[in-house]
């Protein structure tokens, strides 16, 4: 979502929600952007929900991050919810939105569910409804040893490590 414009990108999927998941949805929204967008972006800053696939510590979600900055030679801000704070997450919004707009809707396949998402709005803009059907392995992390040369490009807050991640490119 950006919290700037209200443009909400809502990617489903036909498999697992997991790191490579969501980076590669990241990967899709950033391809989407003009040529004038990416340029005038100086920095992404994220906010972060801290689940499993996106926390702190989940080595694959930070390698994936790691890498993403070094494609779009861009520095990446995560800034971490603590726990049971979610009230605060501006998507948390958004999702109530999207659950009284579908109201008891019975979504009785992936095509109705795309649709009612593509009908809502927020801030009186319509969102942009992706489908991915790439199937995606869980559980995927890395070892100690190779996770070093990736926490070595993670810039941890030292008052708050585990809540704000600046990860620079190369």
């Amino acid at each position: 979502m950006d919290e700037d414009s209200g443009q909400l990108h809502i990617y489903f999927g036909s498999s697992f929600k997991t790191s490579d998941f969501i980076v590669d949805s990241l990967l899709d929204w950033w391809n989407g952007l003009s040529i004038q967008e990416q340029k005038h972006t100086k920095k992404l800053q994220m906010k972060v929900d801290n689940g499993l696939e996106s926390s702190g510590v989940r080595t694959q979600f930070l390698k994936r991050m790691v890498e993403f900055s070094d494609l779009i030679k861009k520095p990446i801000q995560l800034l971490y919810y603590p726990p049971y704070h979610s009230k605060y997450n501006p998507i948390e919004r958004y999702w109530g939105i999207l659950e009284q707009h579908w109201n008891g809707t019975q979504l009785i396949d992936v095509h109705t569910m795309l649709a009612w998402a593509k009908t809502m709005t927020w801030k009186g803009i319509s969102p942009i409804v992706k489908l991915s059907q790439k199937i995606y392995s869980k559980s995927l992390s890395l070892s100690k040893i190779a996770m070093l040369e990736f926490e070595a490009r993670l810039e941890r807050n030292p008052v708050l490590p585990k809540w704000d991640i600046l990860i620079q490119p190369k």
